[in-house]
């Protein structure tokens, strides 16, 4: 008898992900007609149909719910094999799968990627910029090997490494830089711009103004990303928040000021976080070391930029 392989459980998995066999198909780099056989083969092996087939879509039998889960743990216990024989060999080595949030990738990956093709050149980062949600879900299913994300996750399942502590701080139209600065409360009477849903570093700013996501007020503005927000601050249609470490790049362009807001001053935690199963913990603990250093460089200078700022103001 055919034993069941690797490839068809890779083939399998990727049909229940992408309920497709197109998408499938692409996501493995094969034609549709191998992935199919592939699939077909499976189920003449199993003895029973995995999945139901329409003109459009698939969608997976009781049976094919319940292998898809095992072949999924099968699928993260023999890359996490392929973990284990490379940490024996050199400490950061080969391929590394790292995601970050969107309001901390454009500002940590460059120097982070740098510093690690310097110091380990044998190591080959796969960095992926998705919101935590996603994140946490490619963790959970061995996609990603360690993710950079706002702590904390309250998720059992895995460990987390603060990396830096920072303030958000207030943007304003350059012509508001000596205007007093603005309360929580006031704010709630501002036209705020805010990133879209889905990012935690919204839902972080709408508690600090103390505003429900269900219940944001009408000139309440949103855009995709924080470069976007500050833009729009420049052309005078609203005021945000920025997290420290994105100040030096998303304000270098815009005709805005800078102010640090009052006391309770709003801040969040970055983190590196990784499966409490993962034979890189050694590794991954490493790296976060390298990656707090490289964050506390970038905040070092986001700082100095808020002393000019204030000193301007007061000239």
């Amino acid at each position: 008898m055919t034993p069941i392989t690797m490839k068809h459980l890779r083939y399998f998995d990727a049909l229940a992900r992408a309920g497709h066999f197109g998408r499938a198909a692409e996501h493995c780099a094969v034609t549709q007609p191998a992935l199919s056989m592939q699939i077909k083969e499976l189920e003449e092996l199993v003895g029973a149909p995995l999945v139901e087939r329409t003109a459009r879509q698939i969608r997976l039998t009781g049976l094919g719910e319940a292998f898809a889960e095992r072949a999924r743990g099968i699928l993260r216990a023999v890359d996490e094999l392929g973990d284990l024989a490379r940490m024996s060999q050199a400490p950061l080595m080969g391929r590394l799968r790292i995601g970050v949030i969107p309001t901390v990738a454009p500002y940590l990956l460059p120097a982070l990627v740098g510093e690690l093709a310097r110091a380990y050149p044998g190591l080959d980062v796969r960095p992926r910029e998705a919101v935590t949600r996603k994140l946490i879900e490619d963790l959970v299913e061995a996609r990603l090997d360690a993710a950079i994300v706002a702590l904390p996750t309250s998720e059992p399942f895995l460990v987390e490494m603060a990396l830096l502590e920072e303030e958000f701080v207030l943007v304003r139209p350059a012509a508001d830089a000596r205007r007093p600065v603005p309360s929580a409360a006031k704010l709630r009477e501002m036209r705020l711009l805010l990133l879209e849903e889905g990012h935690c570093f919204r839902d972080q700013a709408l508690a600090f103004c103390n505003l429900s996501p269900l219940r944001a007020p009408r000139d309440l503005m949103e855009g995709s990303s924080l470069s976007t927000l500050v833009q729009m601050v420049g052309a005078g249609i609203g005021v945000t928040l920025v997290p420290e470490t994105a100040l030096c790049v998303e304000t270098r362009s815009a005709d805005v000021s800078l102010a640090r807001l009052g006391e309770p001053r709003p801040t969040r935690t970055v983190g590196l976080v990784w499966r409490r199963s993962s034979p890189l913990a050694d590794d991954l603990r490493e790296l976060g070391d390298i990656a707090r250093r490289v964050a506390s460089d970038i905040r070092a200078e986001a700082i100095d930029l808020l002393l000019a700022g204030d000193r301007r103001a007061v000239d």
